[in-house]
C-alpha cells in the first residue's frame, strides 16, 4: 500500500484547541473530527505547513454532507491525506480521489458485523475503523476475514486498550484522550 499508517496512535482533534496542540506535536498523521466547512481549507493549508498528514472525519463537518461531492471538495480544497466516513458512496469517491479511505464500522451486534462485512466486499477501503476498539477478538475477526488494515477506535482509554488492539491485529488506534497523545 503506497500510503501506509506506521503510526500507532492517531490522535483526534475534537476541537480548534486541539488541533493547533497537535501542529506541535511530533506526530505526522493527525485526525480531524469537528469543523465547520469553512474552516477545512484553512486547516489543510496548516497542517501541511507543519508536516502533518491530515485524516477528516468527513461525516463531522459541519455543513458538509459526506457524499461523492463532498469528497471531492475535500480533495480539492482541504487536500487531506485521506478521509474517515462511515458512508459506502463516500469511502468509493474518496479512493477515486486518490484519497486514503477510512470506512468506520459500529460493531453493536452481530447483524451489525454481517453487515459490516458486506460493505467491506463491496467498498474495499484502504482501512477499516472498529468501533468500539476495545474487544480484540473482533479486530482479529474482521483482520482475519477481510484482510483489510483494521484501526482501533472508540472507548481506548487506557495504554492497556492502545496495547490489546494493536496485540489484536490492529495497526494503528485512534484517540482524543490527550493523555495518550504522549506515547509515541
Amino acid at each position: 500500500m503506497a500510503n501506509q499508517i506506521n503510526q500507532v496512535i492517531l490522535p483526534a482533534a475534537r476541537t480548534l484547541k486541539e488541533f493547533d496542540e497537535l501542529m506541535e506535536s511530533s506526530y505526522e498523521r493527525i485526525i480531524l473530527l469537528n469543523a465547520h466547512v469553512a474552516q477545512v481549507k484553512p486547516l489543510g493549508k496548516r497542517a501541511r505547513a507543519f508536516g502533518k498528514k491530515l485524516l477528516i472525519h468527513a461525516d463531522l463537518i459541519d455543513g458538509l454532507k459526506s457524499d461523492e461531492y463532498a469528497m471531492e471538495f475535500l480533495a480539492q480544497e482541504a487536500q487531506p491525506e485521506g478521509i474517515i466516513t462511515t458512508r459506502n458512496s463516500a469511502v468509493l469517491a474518496a479512493k477515486k480521489k486518490g484519497l486514503i479511505s477510512i470506512q468506520r464500522l459500529f460493531l453493536i451486534d452481530t447483524m451489525a458485523l454481517d453487515s459490516s462485512l458486506t460493505q467491506l466486499e463491496r467498498t474495499k477501503p484502504d482501512y477499516v475503523e472498529v468501533l468500539p476498539g476495545i474487544i480484540p477478538h473482533l479486530i482479529e475477526e474482521i483482520t482475519v476475514r477481510t484482510k483489510i488494515p483494521v484501526i482501533a477506535g472508540g472507548f481506548i482509554r487506557t495504554m492497556e486498550d492502545v496495547d490489546r488492539a494493536i496485540l489484536a491485529g490492529a495497526t494503528s488506534v485512534t484517540t482524543s484522550r490527550k493523555e495518550l497523545w504522549t506515547k509515541l
